[in-house]
């Protein structure tokens, strides 16, 4: 899909690699809707990009919808969605104080797996009825999972469990989708420098780019963002969780 002139929504728009892919798609020539839970935070972005803040909550269905309309009476229905809004707090199953309270691992669950799926289902009624685009195409879905879905370190199990659903979920959404000419494709990010991250202290972050086989450095949010576009512009990614991650396999810890 060309990117100039079409309607995107980047959900978690308001920093980190959400951002960075709003700005990306609004470089490229995007109508791009910055959706937040932290509105000023994702009116900065949109300022930056000549773009639309909205704020968003990804588990609230009536919200949710709400924002979208929002987003589609600017810009129109979107025919991109990012969804990059999510959560990775760190707890053991069974820690100092006892079992994971349970609310902790819904929340996680709730923010990463049933918000990503609520905002393809609420955005993908809007691509069905657009009108089709070259070969047949009408919107792109990326979501975005994690390395952890696969080797989730000790204290990951929400978050990884999460991240597994997210791309667990990426081939029967793009088989639903394909007679509709929409394409949905998973990026699973390894370490990258996003504000979570930054937050801790200098040494652990070389530590942890030292861990990476090829290139020895934490994942930059743009690298993240060019990806996002490449997937949207080469018609034939489609049903795939893409690692990027520079050959990383994560450690027990």
């Amino acid at each position: 899909m060309e990117i100039g002139g079409h309607a995107a929504v980047v959900t978690g728009g308001a920093s980190g690699l959400g951002a960075a892919t709003a700005i990306a798609l609004a470089s490229a020539g995007a109508k791009v809707t910055c959706m937040d839970l932290n509105l000023e935070a994702a009116r900065k972005v949109a300022k930056e990009i000549g773009g639309h803040a909205v704020q968003c909550d990804v588990t609230d269905p009536e919200g949710s919808a709400a924002a979208l309309a929002e987003a589609r009476a600017k810009h129109g229905a979107a025919r991109i969605l990012i969804n990059c809004a999510g959560v990775g707090p760190a707890k053991r199953i069974v820690g100092r104080d006892g079992p994971m309270p349970l609310s902790d691992f819904e929340r996680v669950i709730k923010i990463n797996l049933i918000g990503t799926f609520n905002m393809i289902r609420l955005a993908a009624v809007d691509m069905q009825s657009l009108p089709p685009l070259a070969e047949g195409e009408r919107g792109v879905i990326v979501t975005a999972a994690s390395v952890a879905a696969f080797e989730g370190q000790i204290g990951q199990a929400a978050y990884s469990a999460s991240k597994g659903g997210v791309a667990a979920l990426t081939m029967p959404a793009a088989r639903e989708f394909a007679q509709f000419g929409i394409r949905v494709v998973c990026i699973a990010p390894g370490i990258f420098q996003t504000p979570m991250l930054m937050a801790i202290p200098e040494e652990s972050q070389k530590s942890l780019a030292a861990s990476v086989p090829f290139p020895k450095a934490l994942g930059r949010p743009d690298q993240f963002a060019s990806l996002a576009r490449h997937i949207i512009e080469n018609t034939y990614l489609n049903g795939e969780v893409i690692r990027l991650d520079g050959a990383l396999r994560m450690a027990p810890r």
